[in-house]
């Protein structure tokens, strides 16, 4: 996730995945994984703006949902 962006030297990206399930809240695991993506991306300096869950019943942001 973090290669392209910081080969192509971005400095901030959108993390988006789908719950096939059409389940919009996030998983105990889709909270922990974000926070620790947060961390790899302050390392490299590459900000995330939000983290945005799909499905066919709309969408789940992080950061509207005060998680990030």
């Amino acid at each position: 996730m973090f290669k392209v962006a910081f080969t192509d030297l971005a400095t901030s990206i959108y993390i988006v995945h789908n719950h096939p399930s059409g389940e919009l809240n996030p998983s105990k695991a889709d909270i922990e994984l974000t926070k620790k993506l947060i961390e790899i991306s302050k390392i490299l300096e590459i900000r995330v703006n939000d983290h945005i869950i799909i499905s066919k019943k709309g969408y789940f942001s992080f950061l509207e949902n005060n998680l990030m």
